[in-house]
């Protein structure tokens, strides 16, 4: 980097005031000044794109290396899942039992249909009670607004 102290400043102000004027000094120095940020920032958006760019292939090695050790996980779970099975094929013999459920017959669907209903004992049993609506202020009963309308003017009227 350059060496800049404060007395090469002072002699770079006035050549720069002899150069160019008293006039167009201040015109000259603002244009510098947003140059040399403009500078500044294309150096910063450079830093940051290398920067960026380091960060994904450290990611992309942490990603090669992750996809290399779940693949070994899987294999040695694959081969315990088929030792597993080659242990237990071998003792298929001693269990002869099946576990597959029988196919459902036509009265036995028919009844489990029938408990869906609104009526059914679960809906039923999961409903609030009409004493605990009428506590919280919730409706028990569907009224169209017309017939809402008609019940509460009809009872301000009296």
């Amino acid at each position: 980097m350059i060496d800049l102290g404060v007395s090469k400043l002072a002699l770079i102000a006035v050549v720069a005031l002899v150069v160019v004027g008293p006039e167009r000094l201040p015109k000259v120095a603002r244009m510098a000044g947003n140059l040399f940020g403009r500078a500044q920032r294309y150096m910063a958006d450079v830093k940051s794109e290398v920067n960026r760019q380091m960060e994904v292939e450290e990611f992309k090695k942490f990603r090669e290396e992750t996809t290399a050790t779940l693949k070994e996980v899987e294999n040695s779970i694959g081969s315990t899942v088929q030792e597993a099975g080659a242990n237990l094929s071998d003792q298929a013999d001693i269990f002869e039992t099946s576990f597959d459920k029988p196919p459902l017959d036509e009265k036995e669907v028919l009844r489990k249909s029938k408990r869906q209903g609104r009526n059914s004992w679960g809906v039923r049993r999961a409903a609030r009670p009409v004493w605990f609506k009428r506590s919280a202020g919730i409706r028990t009963r569907v009224q169209s607004g017309a017939a809402r309308m008609k019940r509460f003017h009809h009872s301000a009227g009296k």
